[in-house]
C-alpha cells in the first residue's frame, strides 16, 4: 500500500485547519495507507529559519517526506499566500524533493477571496520542486468548520463531500500507480500513467 505524508504548515495545533488535517488522517488510515504527519510548528524554529538541513529533526522530517508516495499539504492562507512557516520548511527540502509524488493541497482561508492562493502561490512552488502530479486540492472557508467546547471540530457536510472526493481521487491514483508498477509498465510518467491520470480527472481530449 502506498504511503502518505501530511505536511501541516499551520502555526497552531488547535486551529480550524486541524479539523481538515484530522479528517484527512482518518480517511487515509481507513483506506489502509501507511501515514505520517509532519507538523512544521513542532520543528526547531532556529533550524528552520537558518535552513539547517543537517539538524536531526529537519533531516528526519525530510527523510519521512522523501519516503512518501503522496503528500497532503495543509496550510492556512495569510496575506494571499500559504504560511511562512511552511515556506521555511520547503526551503530545507532538496530542489526536486517532490519529484514523482502525488500532491494534494488543502488550504483554509477567511473568505473565497483567498481561493487563488492555491493556484498562484502554492502550486508554482510545488512544480518548481519537481511535483508533476498535483491534484486540484480543496480550499476551505473557516466558517465551514465549527469548534465545539470539547475541542472537537465539526465539518460542514459540503466540505466533507469535497474532501471525500479529493481524498478518494488521491487514493485511487496511488492504487493505479501500484498496479502499473506491479505489471511492469513504463512508470509514473509513462503514457499509461498519464492516461490513468487524465481519466481520473475526467478530462476529455477532443
Amino acid at each position: 500500500m502506498r504511503s502518505i505524508v501530511i505536511l501541516n504548515g499551520g502555526p497552531s495545533l488547535t486551529s480550524r485547519l486541524m479539523g481538515v488535517v484530522r479528517y484527512a488522517e482518518d480517511y487515509a488510515l481507513k483506506k489502509g495507507h501507511p501515514l505520517h504527519r509532519i507538523d512544521v510548528v513542532k520543528l526547531p524554529a532556529e533550524d528552520l529559519i537558518l535552513a539547517r538541513i543537517d539538524s536531526k529533526e529537519i533531516a528526519s522530517a525530510n527523510r519521512t517526506l522523501a519516503e512518501a508516495d503522496a503528500v497532503i499539504i495543509a496550510s492556512p492562507v495569510f496575506q494571499a499566500s500559504y504560511t511562512g512557516l511552511l515556506k521555511t520548511f520547503l526551503d530545507t527540502v532538496p530542489q526536486k524533493g517532490l519529484a514523482g509524488k502525488m500532491i494534494l493541497p488543502l488550504l483554509i482561508g477567511g473568505s473565497l477571496a483567498h481561493l487563488l492562493a492555491m493556484d498562484y502561490a502554492l502550486k508554482p512552488v510545488l512544480s518548481a520542486m519537481g511535483a508533476r502530479h498535483i491534484l486540484g486540492g480543496v480550499f476551505t472557508v473557516d466558517t465551514q468548520i465549527t469548534r465545539i467546547s470539547s475541542g472537537e471540530m465539526i465539518l460542514a457536510s459540503e466540505l466533507i463531500e469535497r474532501l471525500d472526493t479529493a481524498l478518494e481521487e488521491l487514493s485511487a491514483e496511488l492504487g493505479r500507480r501500484s498496479l502499473m508498477r506491479s505489471e511492469g509498465n513504463a512508470g509514473v510518467d509513462g503514457p499509461e500513467a498519464c492516461t490513468a491520470l487524465i481519466g481520473s480527472l475526467r478530462v476529455q481530449i477532443q
